[in-house]
């Protein structure tokens, strides 16, 4: 059985779970009518068995962490039947979403699954399960949209395997370990540095050593976020909600007309949601950190066949504390357009890459401080504008979470799809119990934006 060394970003993923929160992304689908098991085995061997080693594979550690490939593996073993209770509605898929995020993945197999729901309002249902130390969640949109009937997706646009955490990996590290060097070395030369002799060095980026020196010691010095009942010990449940979709072309009108983007309308929204929630709960009000992850792999190249994590984190602190409706939305703008100009999110991926490499203990101690200074994990993930099939049955719509780490209890999805926008919840039920409630504060924080 052939043996691959797994990459430091990748390992780092994989110690990382924890009984409270594994480091799975979750994503849920539902579709016209029930998907046919033996059309979706034939695209999953064809489109993604064959073309991405990594989920044939299951992880080990002998004197490290490696892949291994799986002999006699059977993909039809990663798929399994699932059947809602009655009456097998958006609350049901809701609950078993919830409980699968808690379920961790064996070792003994490939680091995914997929359960196919045969009765879901009328259709059929999906829930795909994998692993983040297989790929990122961006890179798993970009599988998954490779396996549906989509004439515009080309599912052999595969680069070569990357074995040697060359490009961004190494690009990344060598920010953190310049930016770190310049702040106790003021005599390393600028050149030095950022690696010039590199032409894909950080200079590509547009930023300077004082701005990657800036975002280490951003992430280094950043305090605690404010203690809110956001915040807390965590239980091994988690709970799921999602809105119905709205209308993209309304939330670009309406962010357009106040000079502001959709993502800074959306997270203004979230920001007012939770402001709400905190008051209705009697707790802290103040701002909340955001932890948002950002592609770093370029959409116009190839997916490398080994797929891998390639992205940033920044740390969004979203105006919670601000009282009215239209001065969150500005302060949002502002705040999105500082982190667009910052190094932090490249930074923070260097950092995850040394962590990969260090024992055990330290990255426990690290992840646990650096997930210390935010509230929740927020991302935005765009999906087709136009409407997709799967083996035949039409996707209605979809929501993913990406793993919340650390001690982090709320995970808050947005997803554009069709041109149409579903924004989901995944939180920890001990801390959060009542999850379909903050999912009306946000329509509600929502409608008041769009209606302004």
């Amino acid at each position: 059985m052939g043996r691959h060394r797994m990459s430091a970003v990748d390992a780092a993923w994989l110690r990382m779970d924890s009984p409270e929160n594994l480091m799975v992304v979750t994503s849920a689908q539902w579709y016209d009518k029930p998907l046919d098991r033996a059309k979706v085995a034939a695209l999953l061997e064809e489109r993604m068995i064959d073309l991405f080693p990594r989920f044939s594979q299951r992880a080990i550690d002998d004197h490290g962490l490696w892949w291994e490939d799986v002999e006699d593996f059977d993909v039809n073993d990663r798929l399994h039947d699932l059947v809602l209770p009655e009456p097998a509605g958006r609350a049901e898929l809701e609950k078993v979403v919830g409980d699968q995020v808690s379920v961790p993945l064996s070792w003994d197999q490939p680091l995914w699954d997929i359960y196919l729901i045969d009765r879901y309002e009328g259709g059929g249902a999906a829930i795909f399960r994998m692993h983040h130390a297989i790929a990122d969640g961006f890179s798993l949109v970009r599988v998954l949209l490779s396996l549906t009937d989509d004439p515009d997706v080309e599912p052999a646009n595969i680069a070569p395997a990357i074995e040697d955490e060359a490009g961004w990996v190494a690009l990344a590290g060598d920010a953190v370990r310049g930016a770190l060097s310049l702040a106790t070395h003021p005599m390393v030369t600028s050149k030095k540095v950022l690696g010039l002799a590199n032409p894909m060095s950080l200079v590509d980026l547009g930023h300077t050593v004082v701005s990657d020196t800036a975002a280490i010691g951003k992430l280094l010095l950043l305090p605690p976020d404010h203690h809110t009942v956001l915040k807390g010990p965590l239980g091994h449940e988690k709970r799921t909600a999602w809105t119905d979709p709205f209308s993209f072309d309304d939330v670009k009108n309406s962010a357009h007309a106040s000079g502001a983007t959709i993502n800074d309308l959306l997270l203004a929204a979230v920001a007012g949601a939770l402001r709400t929630y905190l008051v209705r709960r009697r707790s802290v009000v103040a701002d909340v950190r955001a932890i948002v992850p950002f592609n770093l792999r370029p959409l116009d190249k190839p997916l490398p066949a080994n797929l891998g994590n390639q992205f940033g984190l920044v740390y969004l602190a979203l105006p919670v504390g601000t009282a009215t409706h239209q001065e969150r939305l500005a302060h949002m703008k502002q705040r999105m357009d500082a982190i667009k100009k910052s190094a932090e999110g490249v930074v923070a991926f260097g950092i995850l890459e040394i962590l990969g490499k260090a024992p055990g203990a330290v990255e426990d101690l690290a992840i646990k401080i650096f997930t210390s200074k935010g509230t929740g994990v927020m991302t935005n993930v765009p999906g087709p504008r136009h409407p997709v099939t799967l083996a035949g049955s039409r996707l209605l719509g979809t929501i993913g979470w990406g793993p919340t780490s650390g001690d982090l209890g709320l995970g808050v999805a947005i997803f554009s799809y069709a041109d149409e926008i579903t924004v989901g919840f995944c939180v920890d039920k001990g801390l959060i119990p009542d999850v379909e409630v903050l999912r009306a504060d946000f329509m509600d924080e929502l409608s008041t934006l769009l209606n302004h």
